[in-house]
C-alpha cells in the first residue's frame, strides 16, 4: 500500500505547473490538463520511464516541491507532538520528512508502465479553500486505484497537503511510527530517527 501511496505522487510531478495566483484554473480542471501532459512527457523520455534517478530528482524537485504545504504535511504526521516541538525542531522535522518522501516516491518512477488517471469533476466554490480532487488510475488488467487529493488555496496558489489511496492516507500513515519514536527518544529522536534514514537511502541510490 505505501508504494501505491507514493506511485500515486508521480502523476503530481507536473500536474501542477508553476502559475501566478491568478491563474490557477480550478483544482480538478489542473490535475486533468496537466496530468495529461505530465504522462505524455514520461512516455516519450525512456530515461524517466526506466527510472533515472537522477531526471526523476529534478523532475520532483523543479516540478512538485514548490506545490506541496510540506509543513503542514509533516504536522500531521507528527499529530498532536507538533506543538510540543520548538519552531526549530518543527523546520527539522519538515525538512527530513520532505527529504524522506522525495526519495521514496522518485524510487516509484519505476513502477512506471502505462497507467491512466480519470479525474471526477468538482464544484469549486470561490469561498471555498480547502477540496479534495477525487481520481483513479487505471491499468489494463488491474482494478482501478482510488486516489484522493487535498489542497488548500494559498496566496501562492494551490497546494496539495495530503493524499488518500484506497482510504490510506499517505500523511497520517506515519503517525502512529511517529509517535512510538517520541515516546521513546522524544522530538529529537524522531529527528535523528528520520536524518539516518535519509542518509541510507541516499548513500543507497549513490550505490547503485
Amino acid at each position: 500500500m505505501l508504494k501505491r501511496l507514493f506511485f500515486c505522487l508521480i502523476f503530481l510531478a507536473g500536474l501542477l505547473p508553476a502559475l501566478a495566483p491568478a491563474q490557477q484554473p480550478a483544482p480538478d480542471e489542473l490535475v486533468r490538463s496537466v496530468g495529461n501532459e505530465v504522462l505524455a512527457i514520461v512516455q516519450k523520455d525512456p530515461d524517466l520511464a526506466a527510472g533515472n534517478k537522477k531526471k526523476v530528482l529534478q523532475l520532483v524537485e523543479s516540478r512538485v516541491l514548490p506545490h506541496f504545504n510540506f509543513a503542514r504535511m509533516t504536522a500531521l504526521a507528527v499529530g498532536r507532538e507538533w506543538r510540543k516541538a520548538t519552531p526549530e525542531q518543527q523546520k527539522q522535522l519538515t525538512e527530513e520528512f520532505r527529504a524522506l518522501l522525495v526519495r521514496t516516491y522518485s524510487n516509484a518512477f519505476t513502477s512506471y508502465r502505462n497507467q491512466t488517471m480519470d479525474v471526477k469533476p468538482l464544484n469549486v466554490g470561490a469561498a471555498d479553500g480547502d477540496v479534495t480532487v477525487r481520481t483513479s488510475i487505471r491499468e489494463a488488467g488491474r482494478q482501478p486505484i482510488a486516489i484522493d487529493y487535498s489542497l488548500e488555496k494559498t496566496d501562492a496558489g494551490w497546494k496539495v497537503y495530503d493524499v488518500v489511496v484506497a482510504g490510506v492516507s499517505l500523511v497520517t500513515n506515519y503517525r502512529e511510527t511517529f509517535a512510538a519514536e517520541i515516546r521513546n527518544n522524544g522530538i529529537d529522536g524522531l529527528i535523528k530517527s528520520l536524518a539516518t534514514r535519509n542518509k541510507t537511502n541516499e548513500s543507497a541510490s549513490a550505490a547503485k
